[in-house]
């Protein structure tokens, strides 16, 4: 079993580095990209087990794709180009890949199957197929169409308003990629933003799409046009550091090239308002999308109270918090989080046992935990639950426990963060 062990005794992270390109922008990337006409050039893209996943799928529907390190080549079909797939496409891991396509395939001319590791498989599809059949799609998947494996036959779809139960933008993305083919203006309502990668890209590309407050449209029409894409480091694979460096006596970092997009940076809100020193310089745009350094220096960080809107802007660095929290003068309160049991795995429950496991003081909650904040934790095993994000906040955990801690299942990073381990070791000399 693949295992890391993180030695503890508080060491100070001190340099700079640029985090890998943003996991979310490298999904629709190449998955977007590939209903360009024309070529369409990536640069920053996140090479890892999810996005692959999403780039595996595109070549099996037709699209020549070209993959060399962070950077690739599509030569886009255009929005009616895509052909069979021969065999069932694999999702690996990727919920996003899994839901993205789902939408597509729901207004392709042809019959697809998708399915997925075993994590996946258990993942909830009805929040993305109960709105698609809804559009006129024909879908069929195990537990009663709830979850993968899915058989998509493809059909013409009609435009509808829906408002979306969950704050989710994996469902917006896939109602709007269904949108792309619908006859009329499909819109989406959400009940709390959440990210805006997919419209800025479709918007980028040339798409009609409007956004007003929680809604979303997008009208067929035009064609996609093939152009570069320029992907920002990964906001939610900078905040294992911006807490590292947070909770570490004596850190100062500087993360470069980070995406700032405003749905995605609520985790640095989150810290600021607990006190963490963190300054965003250096303000500039790449392909739609805004962009940013972050300086970050070793912060005494209070307790707070975390719920409500702010929550579907931070949730993948929700586990991360948990742990800031952890060294916190006070009791934190996560809230409204629901959402984190229904990830790659259940994160509350995951993240409440292993942080006991290293002497947290915390509890479990239906929607979030409670922790209480003390000056150290203590080395142990630990489990990742298979979990990239789960596997990173308990590297920063044990940063700052007494003694060895021992990560099992550790190369699940490899998900989204290639070399994590690497960057830490460095930054910690």
């Amino acid at each position: 079993m693949p295992q890391e062990i993180i030695k503890g005794s508080s060491i100070p992270l001190k340099g700079e580095f640029a985090p890998p390109g943003d996991k979310s922008i490298s999904h629709r990337a190449v998955i977007i990209g590939s209903l360009t006409k024309g070529g369409t050039k990536v640069n920053g893209f996140l090479s890892c087990d999810d996005t692959l996943s999403s780039a595996n799928a595109m070549t099996m529907l037709g699209v020549p794709i070209v993959i060399s390190g962070s950077n690739v080549e599509i030569r886009g079909k255009g929005l009616h180009g895509l052909s069979e797939p021969e065999n069932t496409i694999d999702a690996g891991n990727s919920g996003t890949t899994a839901r993205l396509l789902t939408g597509l395939l729901s207004a392709q001319g042809f019959f697809a199957t998708i399915t997925g590791d075993k994590y996946l498989r258990v993942r909830p599809m009805e929040r993305v197929i109960k709105p698609l059949t809804l559009m006129g799609a024909k879908i069929w998947g195990r537990d009663g169409g709830k979850r993968l494996p899915l058989a998509i036959q493809g059909t013409k779809l009609s435009a509808i308003s829906y408002e979306s139960p969950v704050a989710s933008a994996q469902v917006k993305s896939a109602l709007l990629l269904a949108g792309l083919y619908a006859e009329g203006e499909t819109e989406v309502i959400e009940p709390a933003p959440t990210r805006d990668h997919t419209e800025r890209m479709l918007s980028y590309l040339g798409a009609d799409v409007k956004k007003n407050g929680k809604s979303v449209k997008i009208t067929t029409g035009p064609t996609l046009k093939g152009l570069e894409i320029s992907i920002p480091g990964d906001i939610s694979s900078a905040a294992y550091f911006i807490v590292a460096a947070l909770i570490n006596p004596r850190s100062e970092i500087l993360i470069k090239n980070v995406g700032i997009n405003p749905d995605r940076i609520g985790g640095i809100e989150i810290l600021r308002t607990m006190g963490g020193f963190i300054e965003i310089i250096n303000k500039r745009e790449a392909s739609g999308e805004p962009v940013a350094d972050i300086l970050v220096r070793s912060s005494a960080l209070k307790a707070s109270e975390i719920k409500g809107k702010i929550i579907p802007k931070a949730i993948d660095e929700l586990p991360v918090i948990a742990v800031a929290a952890c060294f916190s003068e006070g009791e934190t309160i996560i809230k409204d989080a629901m959402e984190l049991r229904v990830k790659e795995t259940d994160r509350i429950k995951a993240m409440t046992r292993e942080l006991k496991k290293l002497g947290a003081d915390l509890e479990e909650l239906d929607d979030g935990m409670i922790i209480r904040g003390k000056d150290n934790l203590k080395g142990g095993i630990c489990s990742s639950w298979g979990d990239h994000r789960v596997a990173m906040a308990l590297a920063v955990a044990a940063t700052r426990a007494r003694g060895d801690t021992e990560i099992q299942e550790s190369d699940c990073v490899s998900v989204s963060f290639p070399g994590f381990f690497d960057v830490m070791r460095r930054l910690r000399g």
